[in-house]
């Protein structure tokens, strides 16, 4: 008989020569379901603002007058508009005043704006809710119903301003604030800021909700005052907030236009006190050269972009970090 050895049988171990190609990771598609339903209101908002700017433009291209408005075809004169207003010297006096009103009134308005977020954050709840109903209703108080209160309150005949600060001692009987550009436009930024201050607040208080308190207790714990807890903790969590605040404001106070106008009703020099807003309105409608007030119009949308660019470039920098 033959004697065989008993046959073993080698089981293949798992290793890098035996493994399988590893299978690749299919990635997600992003869902398009998002961008079909914002679609409409893309489209919406393309139409009700690319339409009316087409058409700012091509009749700043123009000459368009009075005579226009009843029927007559206008005259394509190309860049002349532009070129007569960036040779007037007014025009830049205008930009220059425009600018150096719309950066004080902004900054003031969020620095108070912060102060009045603040005391709503530490004061009881009753205060609290006191504070905001009072700002919830200046804040909703019609322009026009508002600006006749404030110019009742710095009338130089009956004026409770003048009257309040002639019975401190100070001669202010009949002293015309809109008569002076300067204190024309004090009156101007005090209307402006109490009308905006409102908004800033809320935002900014929204935002002071949003830091922990651990995070506070821990820093005065660790001896950090009030102003150091707030500068180094709080202001950059809410930095976000206010980067957009302070865009809105410059913007919004750029083109300011009601305010100044009916103080300039009311007894303000209009030459002296334009903003670029009463002067598009004083080209258009009180000259009737609606190209010119067109293409100051241009003009201010191009500044707007110019002044808010800085600001749009760094929150599109901070989404892309978060």
């Amino acid at each position: 008989m033959d004697h065989h050895e008993p046959s073993t049988t080698v089981l293949p171990t798992a290793g890098p020569a035996t493994a399988g190609p590893v299978p690749a990771v299919r990635r997600r598609r992003p869902s398009r379901v998002p961008y079909a339903l914002l679609a409409p209101s893309v489209a919406i908002l393309l139409l009700a603002l690319a339409y009316p700017l087409f058409w700012q433009v091509v009749t700043s291209m123009q000459q368009f007058g009075l005579a226009q408005q009843f029927g007559k075809p206008p005259t394509f004169v190309g860049l002349r508009n532009y070129v007569d207003l960036f040779t007037d010297p007014y025009l830049w006096t205008v930009v220059a005043r425009s600018i150096a009103f719309c950066l004080v009134n902004a900054g003031v308005t969020v620095l108070v704006g912060v102060l009045v977020a603040l005391l709503m954050k530490v004061v009881h709840t009753p205060v609290r809710i006191g504070v905001q109903v009072a700002m919830l209703l200046a804040w909703a108080m019609p322009v026009v119903a508002s600006m006749t209160v404030w110019r009742w309150l710095f009338d130089y005949r009956h004026g409770v301003v003048n009257a309040a600060l002639t019975a401190l001692g100070l001669d202010f009987t009949g002293h015309s604030w809109l008569e002076n550009p300067l204190s024309f436009f004090f009156v101007a930024t005090v209307i402006v800021v109490w009308m905006s201050v409102p908004f800033v607040a809320f935002s900014a208080y929204a935002g002071l909700t949003q830091v922990p308190d651990e995070v506070l207790e821990a820093a005065a714990l660790d001896g950090a005052s009030g102003y150091k807890a707030f500068r180094w903790i709080t202001l950059p969590m809410i930095s976000p907030v206010l980067s957009i605040v302070l865009l809105l404001q410059i913007i919004w106070d750029l083109r300011v236009f009601a305010q100044i106008r009916l103080l300039q009703d009311a007894g303000g020099t209009p030459s002296e006190t334009n903003l670029l807003g009463t002067y598009i309105y004083s080209l258009g409608v009180g000259s009737g050269d609606f190209g010119a007030a067109s293409a100051v119009s241009i003009f201010v949308l191009v500044l707007t972009v110019a002044l808010s660019w800085g600001y749009v470039r760094r929150l599109l920098r901070d989404e892309e970090d978060s």
